[in-house]
Order: C-alpha cells, then sequence, then structure tokens
C-alpha cells in the first residue's frame, strides 16, 4: 500500500515542515509493515512537497497509525495534507532488476458501483 500526501508549503514555513515531516517519517518507518518513507520537493514549483510511505498491506498502514506517538505527531501532518486528489493506492504492478510482477487487486469489481453498508467483502477482485 503506497499513501501519497501533498502539501503547499511557504517558504517562511518549509524548515518546521521538513522538521515535522522527518519526525514523521521516523515514527512510521520505525512501525511493522513499514517499508519505506520519503519526502519531496517539486523541481518546478519549491513550495509543493509530497510524502510518500510504502506499507506491505492495508493492515499494516492501519496498525502504523494506531501508537499514541504516531496520531500525536503523525496524524496532524497529514490532515494538513492537500485532498483534492486521492491518497491512499494499493500496488498492481511492480518491478526490479527488469522483472515485471502483477499483484492482485484487494477491490471487487463492483467496488464503484456498490454502496456504502452494501458490500460485505471483495468476492472477486478486478
Amino acid at each position: 500500500m503506497l499513501l501519497v500526501c501533498r502539501f503547499t508549503v511557504p517558504d517562511a514555513r518549509a524548515e518546521d515542515f521538513t522538521a515535522r515531516a522527518g519526525r514523521a517519517l521516523e515514527l512510521l518507518t520505525a512501525q511493522p509493515g513499514c517499508l519505506r518513507g520519503g519526502l519531496s520537493r517539486a523541481l518546478d514549483e519549491a513550495d509543493r512537497y509530497v510524502l510518500t510511505v510504502e506499507f506491505e498491506s492495508v493492515v499494516a498502514y492501519r496498525r502504523a497509525l494506531s501508537p499514541f506517538e504516531v496520531r500525536e505527531h503523525v496524524v496532524p501532518l497529514l490532515s494538513q495534507a492537500e485532498t483534492d486528489a486521492p491518497a491512499a493506492y494499493e500496488p498492481l504492478l511492480s518491478a526490479e532488476g527488469g522483472a515485471t510482477s502483477r499483484h492482485t487487486s484487494l477491490l471487487a469489481r463492483d467496488a464503484a458501483t456498490v454502496r456504502l453498508g452494501e458490500a460485505a467483502g471483495p468476492a472477486t477482485p478486478r
């Protein structure tokens, strides 16, 4: 599972933001099931940042957000992320050393048509 959070940070707050993001990455990557994380800045718009964190699974992501210290430091930072785009993504393809692997989707084929409260779970993955 990939978490992608985008931020717009004025230059005057960049140092504080970077420190907070660093602490968030320390806390998240110390959690079981968290594979890696990073903070990047856009080359063409210096006030745009993206925080990415990769987890083994959705369960690992949810558990990583549970400890008190994470809720105290990470959740407030994530709540400041831009909300005009999705933040959580599931892997479909991965590549390493020239070989590509396909991953089974966690979403049911009818995920886009079933309303809240109607689905029990994915019977058939996409």
